[in-house]
């Protein structure tokens, strides 16, 4: 039996690190952060729990990696779903709602996400989060920004901010309080973007990953990256 190409090999291991990323939101979503362990990971994606070192340093970093590209994947369909357009207030309004969505829908992996980034070793920027950085700067700048290195930031910020005002235990703010202040923000009807219906509270989403996971480039998420 001939050995296998490179290619080969290189295809196979951008699967197994894309089945640990899927693995690491659906764990993380059903039982939280301090519930999952590592080999709980690598047993749900059908990997040697070995392979989990080889590519991430930690639980930590894993699980910023796999939410940043649920948070990248869930925005660019969101910005790109039919009818397509290239109105700058559409896909500001998608925008707001693909990212309040994800705190609608998944407020536990969400949650443990913004804590993550309140530990010690804070935001950890990799491939995947910048994609997502590019995505708003684009969306900062088809809404007519003037100046979108700084409009961005503010706008991140503002996401963010409502992000944690959903998800604070006890008191959480209505998702659809929320995004009308960012539409007032940013002079948008009520209309445009996809509105909630009732302003229902938070559940688990698609149970379905395997669209955000399951194809792409086997981007790797390096703790050491710091560059903005």
């Amino acid at each position: 039996m001939s050995p296998r190409s490179a290619s080969v090999n290189e295809e196979l291991r951008r699967r197994s690190r894309e089945r640990l990323l899927q693995a690491a939101v659906e764990l993380v979503s059903e039982r939280g952060y301090d519930a999952t362990t590592l080999g709980d990971i690598a047993d749900r994606a059908g990997s040697a729990r070995g392979l989990v070192s080889y590519y991430f340093p930690g639980k930590r970093q894993l699980v910023q990696s796999a939410v940043h590209r649920l948070m990248h994947r869930t925005l660019e369909e969101a910005l790109e779903r039919e009818p397509h357009t290239e109105d700058g207030r559409e896909r500001m309004a998608r925008a707001i709602d693909a990212i309040l969505g994800l705190a609608r829908d998944r407020p536990v992996l969400m949650r443990q996400h913004m804590a993550g980034i309140l530990q010690a070793e804070g935001f950890m920027q990799c491939p995947e989060q910048r994609r997502l950085a590019e995505l708003l700067r684009d969306t900062m700048a088809r809404h007519g920004s003037p100046d979108v290195e700084s409009d961005y930031p503010m706008m991140r910020a503002l996401l963010m901010g409502a992000v944690y005002a959903a998800l604070v235990p006890g008191v959480p703010m209505p998702v659809p309080v929320l995004r009308a202040e960012l539409f007032k923000r940013y002079r948008l009807d009520w209309e445009l973007g996809l509105p909630p219906e009732g302003g229902a509270a938070g559940g688990r989403g698609d149970t379905d990953l395997s669209r955000f996971f399951a194809t792409g480039a086997a981007w790797e998420c390096d703790p050491r990256d710091q560059s903005k």
